[in-house]
């Protein structure tokens, strides 16, 4: 059979957004589609959107742009999956989305649609938050009384993406350490009542100690205007680097990392530092 979205190809011979979005509602149809996809619902979904954003800021920290384009494609594949999802339940379509995305950007940037004499003093400005403050007001109903600062906080986000975002959001009111000094202090306070827990043996406190000291970690990277999520995707990698030296340093022995002592792989350790650094 003839592809359907032939037409949908640009002068180049590429591949068009309509007919990505054609090819993604082919794939939906439930008499003719592919059984996998017809299956999927958003909860389903969900897990690949955040993989594939993640996969995106990978790329983006190894410089590879030609994976990079790639994986804005499979990035792209998720909106267009869950945008069709919702035309099926006549909720909304991808139109309804990117309709909603544009008019929120002319919305929050009243110096560059508006107003061009604001541009040098808009960043500097609270008129960011005013304008996202008056949208979130504008979504409540009547009855529903005042949100909370932390309301829209997406609960889905990692750990530590999110509390930084509530930090950040406490923060607006003035609630926050007022130096970077006063986070060490409170991150050293967290250690000891974390090895107090450990020393008791109570699971369920040691969970709620680790966490506080988790979240003030993250305050701490919040002060030092690093994200945490990323400092520890680095450390995650160079782990996962040194490890393999000592693998590789060992296979060339002809030995395998369980048969030797902790002592030696240590040695190897600081050997994979001392070459990094050289």
């Amino acid at each position: 059979m003839a592809d359907e979205t032939e037409h949908e190809k640009d002068a180049a011979g590429r591949y068009t957004l309509a007919a990505l979005r054609a090819i993604m509602a082919r794939l939906r149809d439930p008499e003719t589609g592919c059984p996998w996809d017809v299956k999927q619902d958003y909860a389903s979904i969900a897990p690949y959107t955040i993989e594939e954003a993640y996969e995106v800021a990978d790329a983006i920290h190894r410089g590879e742009f030609e994976e990079l384009k790639d994986e804005l494609g499979d990035l792209l594949l998720q909106v267009v999956y869950h945008a069709q999802m919702a035309s099926e339940e006549n909720r909304f379509d991808f139109d309804d989305v990117t309709d909603a995305i544009a008019a929120k950007m002319v919305r929050r940037h009243p110096h560059v649609f508006e107003d061009p004499s604001l541009r040098d003093s808009f960043e500097g400005s609270r008129r960011w938050e005013e304008i996202k403050a008056a949208e979130k007001a504008a979504k409540v109903k009547p009855g529903e009384g005042v949100p909370s600062l932390l309301d829209d906080v997406p609960a889905g986000l990692p750990g530590l993406t999110r509390a930084v975002k509530l930090q950040n959001r406490a923060a607006r009111v003035g609630f926050d350490w007022p130096a970077l000094g006063f986070v060490f202090d409170k991150a050293e306070e967290e250690i000891g009542e974390l090895k107090e827990a450990a020393s008791s043996g109570d699971r369920a406190h040691i969970e709620e100690e680790l966490g506080d000291l988790l979240f003030v970690m993250a305050n701490l990277a919040r002060h030092l205007k690093v994200d945490p999520e990323a400092a520890l995707r680095g450390a995650n990698r160079k782990f996962i680097r040194r490890f393999t030296f000592i693998e590789d340093a060992l296979k060339t022995d002809g030995k395998r990392a369980e048969e030797v002592s902790l002592e030696e792989m240590d040695a190897l350790w600081d050997a994979a530092k001392r070459e990094e650094k050289a």
